[in-house]
Order: C-alpha cells, then structure tokens, then sequence
C-alpha cells in the first residue's frame, strides 16, 4: 500500500493502483479502515458460532440417520417422513433438520439426472482429392447499391477446386439480370 501512496502523485490513484496490481479502491478503503481503528480501536476477532442449545445431540442424530436409512424410508422424502413419524406419535427432528443431516453423510443429491453436454465441435469439410467433398456456396454478394444480396447457388462446388461456382441473385430488384460471376464483382 505505501507503493500506491508514493506513485499516487506522480501517476494518479487508478494508474498507482493498477500498477500495483490492487483494486483501484483499496487506497480508499484501507484510509477508511485506519480512521476506524483511530476512533474504535482495533477489530475484535470474531469468537467461534457456539453450538445452538436445541441442536440435537450425537445419539439423537444416530437415531435420525438410521431411521431415515432404515428399510422402511429409504426411499422417502424427508418431508414425508417427518409427516409418518408425526402420525405415529414420533418427533425425531424438524424437515430441515433430516436434509442437513443426509446432506452431511452424503445422502441426499440432485435426483434429477444432469447430463453433460459435450463442447461443440465446429464441422470442418476436409477434401484430400477432388469429388470426395460437395457443400453449397452461400455466400452473401455486395450489389451495385451497397446493399448485401442473398444468393442461392446454382450449382455444388466442390471444395477441391479453386474455381467459383456461379450463383443467381434471389431478387432481381437491383437491375442484375444475369448470373454473378466473380469476376465481374
């Protein structure tokens, strides 16, 4: 930070900043963080969340497991567990309770099957000797007026050769009336 400081008359905050390879922000927040600590004092570390006083204990989440593992809910939703064992009279821990503790044992995942698409690969059209490859010339033609022509090719070329294939305007509004050829573009 005292890099930024020192390049930051000569060459401007943000250049000073990026220079350094910092946010062009940071100046600015650690100014701010200093003239917190002046009138506040230092940050106090933060103390360790302490363990709710209703979370269930070591057994308890045994019992929870196994019931949900168990023959009878193996393939029950939580939900619908926690609504059986309701009727039954039973109260072994709350919905959320029964996902956060499958979750942590590795039971509970995306059910829905998640396929994974492979990258596109763009065709390519590889001709070693003449007449192995045919494709369609479609091209776009600037016309007379500037304006892009939309041509429809009269016959396949192949990809081989070095010659053009003719190709006719799809309108002929701009006053073309014979076929476009390249060399009279």
């Amino acid at each position: 930070m005292a890099g930024v400081h020192e390049l930051s008359p000569v060459l401007g905050t943000g250049a000073a900043c990026l220079a350094m390879g910092l946010p062009r922000g940071a100046p600015a927040r650690h100014r701010a963080q200093l003239e917190r600590r002046a009138f506040v004092g230092p940050m106090l570390e933060r103390a360790a969340r302490p363990r709710p006083p209703l979370a269930l204990g070591a057994e308890e989440n045994q019992l929870l497991l196994d019931t949900l593992n168990s023959e009878r809910f193996v393939d029950t939703a939580p939900a619908a567990v926690h609504a059986t064992l309701l009727d039954e009279g039973r109260y072994l821990g709350s919905v959320r309770t029964m996902y956060r503790l499958l979750a942590a044992h590795g039971g509970c995942r995306e059910r829905r099957n998640q396929l994974a698409h492979p990258a596109y690969a763009k065709p390519e059209l590889l001709a070693l000797a003449p007449n192995q490859v045919w494709s369609w010339d479609i091209t776009k033609i600037p016309s007379a007026k500037s304006r892009w022509l939309g041509c429809e090719p009269s016959e396949p070329g192949d990809t081989c050769r070095s010659m053009d294939v003719a190709i006719e305007p799809l309108n002929d509004s701009y006053g073309i009336d014979t076929c476009c050829r390249k060399h009279l573009l």
